[in-house]
């Protein structure tokens, strides 16, 4: 860079320091401070997905906060119960917010196992959204069986899981996992991909849902809650 003749180098330096702070505050502070999000313009639809670890939710203040859908875990494995999944199913439900139920499916259970006890406590409702199975290695079991015997487990999970509610299951996918099992290849499902603060580059198809950040705050909600954007009509249509 040249330097003006005539003026000293400190002046520069203060110069460009004011120039350029604002820039970096305007970068920097909305992805740290918990109110960062993807576009509105380019992502109109964007929503949340829950569990108790987020307590009581005060769902009536999230719409006016761009909440527009949510996920709600319901199960995990063949025998837990999320305990404040029936609060939340309905009270987003009043609040006007379209819902889904999620079901955590552990390494450890049988597919079929796992799908009855998601049948015994989801709702049918043909307003609701489709159901979502969440696959990641955090949080799951220590047992890692082969592809094989995890695409039949999940093969026996989405048969029974769809022909109960009529809707082709969502695949929620770290890339890890994708990676390890193959899954967004050998299930031709929607898919629901984490990729924080940057579109996903992986999977076998385009994203339906993507998890774009794990650390957004709301009004209304304890702590941080995960933050999603989807394409619309992919996700209502399905």
């Amino acid at each position: 860079m040249m330097r003006r003749a005539g003026w000293p180098l400190s002046k520069w330096i203060v110069l460009i320091s004011v120039a350029v702070m604002p820039i970096a505050s305007t970068i920097a502070a909305p992805r740290g401070s918990g109110r960062w999000h993807p576009s509105e313009r380019r992502y109109p639809y964007q929503g949340v997905d829950v569990s108790h670890y987020q307590g009581r939710i005060a769902w009536t203040k999230l719409p006016r906060q761009g909440v527009d859908f949510a996920y709600i875990k319901a199960t995990e494995g063949a025998d837990h119960i999320d305990h404040r999944f029936s609060f939340n199913w309905r009270a987003a439900h009043a609040a006007g917010i379209r819902r889904g139920a999620y079901h955590f499916f552990t390494l450890c259970r049988s597919g079929q196992d796992q799908a009855a006890h998601f049948l015994r406590h989801v709702p049918t409702e043909a307003a609701a959204l489709p159901p979502a199975v969440d696959l990641e290695f955090p949080g799951n079991c220590g047992r890692r069986p082969s592809r094989a015997k995890f695409h039949k487990e999940l093969g026996d999970f989405l048969r029974m899981v769809e022909a109960h509610y009529g809707k082709p299951a969502v695949l929620y996918l770290t890339r890890k996992f994708d990676r390890h099992y193959r899954v967004s290849a050998t299930f031709h499902r929607p898919l629901w991909l984490r990729s924080l603060r940057s579109e996903p580059g992986f999977g076998a198809r385009r994203w339906t849902i993507w998890q774009s950040s794990s650390s957004r705050k709301l009004a209304g909600v304890h702590g941080r809650v995960d933050w999603n954007v989807a394409r619309k009509p992919a996700l209502l249509s399905e």
